[in-house]
């Protein structure tokens, strides 16, 4: 499983066009023995207990460094990012566009926080949204009771894709397009964006 893991992240850096960039940032997180590595969501990331708290990723301008809780971090460097204020609670990304701006000795330094504030316990609060449901997917259950059970059998994040997947069409036409389109993978019990999670 490792061995595979390994094979797929080694791929995902290699083919992106940060290659350099990410082979060095991995090599830094990597000299830190309390990280685990994973791959999640298509891209390397690193945690501590099963918790994510690093991440990496090559855009289209820049490659990138995530701190799950970098709310936390006091970054003495002003290098941090929120690239979604007012969506993003916790997470930070630090960017960088050559391997050139790629310090070794601060990027540690900046991991060495993350450890000690995992340590410590500091996490964001996640609030639940309350999951509404749209009056034609309660339609479609009425009507459907294999696709009702199907989906209370979902975990709650998985309900929660679904049911805001259907509420972000405005037009009753296409939520009920929607809704003929993920039957058949809520009857096999797969979330809307499973296969990105891979």
């Amino acid at each position: 499983m490792i061995m595979a893991t390994n094979r797929t992240i080694n791929s995902y850096i290699s083919s992106n066009q940060w290659s350099g960039e990410l082979k060095k940032l991995r090599e830094i997180i990597l000299k830190k023995k309390a990280f685990k590595e994973a791959l999640k969501w298509g891209t390397p990331h690193y945690t501590i207990d099963g918790k994510n708290l690093v991440g990496l990723a090559g855009f289209k301008a820049y490659v990138g460094i995530w701190f799950h809780q970098g709310v936390f971090l006091n970054d003495p460097q002003d290098v941090l990012v929120n690239a979604q204020a007012g969506t993003t609670k916790g997470l930070r990304q630090w960017r960088f566009n050559s391997i050139h701006e790629i310090d070794e000795t601060l990027v540690s330094q900046y991991l060495d926080e993350v450890i000690a504030n995992h340590k410590k316990g500091k996490t964001i609060a996640h609030t639940k949204k309350k999951m509404v449901l749209e009056p034609e997917l309660k339609t479609a259950f009425i009507n459907n009771t294999q696709l009702k059970d199907a989906f209370d059998k979902l975990s709650p994040g998985k309900q929660r894709e679904y049911a805001e997947h259907i509420a972000q069409a405005k037009r009753m036409e296409t939520r009920i397009s929607r809704i003929e389109k993920i039957k058949p993978m809520i009857i096999r019990g797969e979330g809307l964006n499973d296969k990105y999670k891979k």
